[in-house]
Formats: C-alpha cells, structure tokens, sequence
C-alpha cells in the first residue's frame, strides 16, 4: 500500500482547512483522494488493492473486499496528508461501471461480484440481443447488451446459478454497493444506471420492458437519483466508526468511473460535442460530453452523472494487453520499435469494441528480420488502433465526420497511465493525427469523485466545482502526419479476420 502526496501535502505544515474525499474503486485497487476543498490541490492518494479472480473469461472480485480496501486506502491517504479525520467534510464513489452485486437482506454478498471484464455472459447478450433485436435495444436504452452490462450478467447468474438470484434481496453496481455502506441508503446516479441494460436514456428511468425480459425486479434495484453530486445521505455510526471518518458528514451519490472523470475533466458544458477524450488504462475507452442521445451499436449511448449523454467506447485490451507481450518478449515497455511491418491484435481477453468476446490475440506479417521490438511496437499500434476506431465511431454517433477537417483537428485528451508513457503517447499522435493535450491531473476518476463530494457537502454543480479547479489543464502537443500506411495495414487484418477466426 502506498501513498502519491501532491501539492499541498504533508509539506503543508498540517494543514486543518475543510478536505473532502473522492475514491475510485476500479478493477485492480482502490485509491483515496484527499483534496483541499478551496483549491482543488490533490494532498495525497492513498491505495489499496484488489484480488481479481477467475479463468477462461471468468473475472470475478469479493465485494467485502472492496469495503476493506476503501477504508485501508481512506486511512492511508489521510495519514499520507497529515490530515486529521475531522477535517474531512465530505465523500463520494466513484467505481467501475456494470459489475453486478447480490446481496441477502442483510446487506451481505452472496456470490462473487462479476466485473465488468467478465466474458462469460457473451451467450446471454446474444440471447437478449435477439429478444428485442439491436434496434428495439438502441432505442430504450442507447447501449446493446453485450457480455460486459450487467443485465446480461444477471442472465447467467439465474441459468448457471439459480438458487442465488432466486435468494437475491437486492442488486447493486459496485458504487452502490459502497456507497450504500456509507451511509445506508440505496442509491444510483444516471450515469452509472444507463450501463446496466435496465436503465432507458430515453426515458430517464428503468425501462419496465427489459426488467421483465430480464425477470429483475425493479425493488431489488438502486433508485436513480437525478445527478451523481446530489446526497445520497450522511456517513452512519457504524460506517464513520470503521472508516475512521466524523460521523454525519455528506455522501455523495457517486457514479461510474468514465463518468466521473468527465466530471473531473470539467465536461458537461457541451453543445454538440465536448473535448473527446482517450484513456488508455486496464481498458482504453473513448469519451465525451455530448447533447446528441447516440443509438448506434458501435457506441455505448450512456448518460452522463447529471443525466445529460457520454457516448463511450471501450476496449477491454489496452495497457494491460502491451505490457503482457512486453513481458513474453522479455522487454521493457518502452524499447518498442514502431512502424515495424508485423501486425498484432491484442484481444487476449476477447473485445467488446468491436464485439468479439471470444476472441484471442492474432500475429501476422513476420519475416525473417522482425525483431522482438517490433513486436511490442506492433502491440501497441493494434491497441491504439482499437481504441482510435472506437473514436470514429463515437464522433460519427455524435453527427460528425470523422473525416472531415474540422473534425479532425479537434484535439484530444489523453488520460490514463498510457498518458504517462512516452511509447503510448508517441503512438497516439501518430496513428490519430491529432493535437494532444495532456492534463496534469492523473487521478481523474478518484478527482470527479472528489468533485462530487465537494457538490454534495456545498450544493454547487460538481461540473462547476471542478472546473473551478482547473483540473482539465495540461500540456499541448501538435500534431503529426497521420500514420496512414500503419493505420490502412491494421485495417485490413481486422476486417479479414474479425469472423470465425476471433469470433
């Protein structure tokens, strides 16, 4: 467990001024932002992991785990601060999107959380996919029900795992499940419902169609307050005493973790389209702020914390995917050789945009004189390829041209740990041929949380709230000529082989 102080951090003489606390429970950890509430200043991060278990497409998590490891990161960020607990005025989750946690009446797991990474539902999505067809499903709720949403999680877990569902008193996404531990109210925000499969977009409200598709009963389910700022309620007794924390203090609703760092990003102000954004992490998703309700199937129509639209693609192999064929080469990550000829899709755990959950990874184009550079360079150019065709689609969804000159010169955010990696990033502008700019802030997602909080404890926008931070700002890179060889290469591998070889 360790501890990132920013600005503002134990160097600050013990500061006692009023901090709130934003926490991102993602995949692999959870970390603990103390932020000053005046500033926006990051004081510390504290962390703690997680067990991710599970073979052949199975990825699975003990949610207690996720209670324990948020009060070790919270105890360990204050105390990285120098900090007291009293000075905390504030709280909010934000977590990994569409896990799906049953629980007993008493509040207590009874199976493993599925991740969103779980594969294993990918017949179930079919079979729903099929019930209403892609169209009926893009118009109630902006999303297909692909292997990740947690409808389709909740359909393997009454076939392969009926006495479960059947003893199920109630149904959480993994930030409602912490967010319910705080302060003991059930609770959801639009952004991180509309990944579920029962949440309508275009309605703004659980869609009593799929719920009975689904046999879910809408009383198991989180109610969907407005915004992810709003209060869910106050930290309890029992809570405040294990977490350490003053009792009494504002919960946020939370959110999801794309959405949250929008909200860190400052998007929401959006007319037909906010500051597109690339973040290359365990995923690499594309994002941004938009006032257009996308009903395509390359794109997930999701809404956004305030219930506005944050049309997002997701790859489910990015960072984790290069740094795993760094490791079978033996390299470090950044002795790549670019631009090298190979071509490598790096579905090592299946896909989800493109949809091809039961892919695994493809070589091709070796020759004699390839060298192990060149394979790594060629992993990060079949990762970032992924990740900037699931951009096209998303700006396309959005009524734009992706081709089209101004279009192409909108510039992009790049967040996440790729954005700290000089291979990444290099790649990025070459295949995207866009102007980059990298935000200073890295902890995006525990900062929107952080935001959240900040809304919940003034009643100020949380948009607002970080935009008075400035969280957004960050280097800016020009672009350069656009890699079109590379690009047109990996293209036509991907289409050649996108039918039963991968699927």
């Amino acid at each position: 467990m360790t501890s990132s102080p920013g600005p503002g951090g134990p160097a600050s003489g013990g500061r006692t001024g009023p901090v709130v606390i934003g926490v991102d429970s993602s995949t692999q950890s959870t970390k603990a932002a103390v932020v000053d509430v005046d500033s926006g200043a990051l004081l510390a991060l504290g962390r703690a992991p997680h067990t991710v278990t599970g073979t052949d497409g199975a990825r699975r998590t003990d949610p207690e785990l996720w209670w324990r490891a948020l009060a070790s990161a919270v105890a360990d960020g204050l105390r990285s601060a120098g900090v007291p607990a009293r000075a905390v005025s504030g709280i909010a989750v934000a977590g990994q999107q569409h896990g799906l946690v049953v629980l007993d009446r008493a509040g207590r797991p009874l199976h493993d959380a599925l991740l969103w990474n779980d594969t294993g539902s990918a017949p179930q999505a079919r079979a729903l996919t099929e019930e209403l067809g892609a169209d009926g499903w893009l118009a109630r709720t902006g999303v297909l029900p692909v292997a990740s949403m947690t409808a389709t999680k909740w359909q393997w877990l009454r076939e392969h795992e009926p006495r479960v569902a059947e003893a199920a008193a109630a149904v959480r996404l993994p930030h409602d499940f912490l967010t319910e531990r705080l302060c003991g109210t059930a609770v959801t925000d639009p952004g991180d419902a509309s990944g579920t499969c029962w949440y309508s977009t275009a309605d703004g409200g659980y869609d009593p169609v799929l719920l009975e598709l689904t046999g879910m009963d809408e009383k198991l389910l989180s109610p969907v307050a407005p915004g992810g700022g709003d209060r869910a309620g106050v930290l309890t007794a029992a809570a405040a005493a294990e977490l350490g924390l003053p009792a009494g203090i504002p919960v946020a609703v939370g959110t999801g973790d794309n959405m949250a760092a929008a909200v860190g990003l400052g998007l929401g102000r959006a007319g037909l389209l906010d500051h597109p954004v690339v973040s290359l992490g365990t995923s690499g998703t594309v994002f941004a702020a938009s006032r257009t309700r996308p009903a395509v199937p390359e794109v997930a129509g999701f809404a956004s914390a305030d219930g506005a639209y944050l049309p997002l693609g997701c790859t489910l192999n990015c960072t984790l995917a290069v740094d795993k064929v760094a490791q079978l080469l033996g390299l470090d990550r950044e002795r790549a050789e670019l631009g090298g000829g190979p071509v490598l899709l790096p579905y090592l755990d299946g896909e989800r945009t493109p949809d091809l959950p039961h892919a695994t990874g493809l070589l091709t184009g070796l020759r004699h004189a390839t060298t192990s550079g060149q394979l790594l360079g060629a992993a990060y150019e079949g990762a970032v390829f992924t990740v900037l065709r699931a951009l096209d689609a998303l700006l396309a969804a959005c009524r734009l041209d992706p081709a089209a000159q101004d279009t192409a010169a909108l510039p992009l955010r790049l967040v996440g740990g790729g954005a700290r990696g000089r291979t990444w990033v290099e790649t990025v502008r070459r295949l995207s041929g866009r102007p980059l700019v990298l935000p200073e802030a890295t902890e995006l997602v525990a900062l929107g949380a952080a935001a959240l909080a900040g809304s919940a404890v003034s009643g100020t926008d949380p948009v607002t709230v970080a935009t008075s931070w400035n969280l957004g700002r960050g280097r800016e890179l020009p672009p350069l000529e656009r890699d079109m060889e590379t690009w047109r290469r990996i293209d036509s591998v991907l289409d050649a082989a996108a039918g039963p070889l991968l699927g």
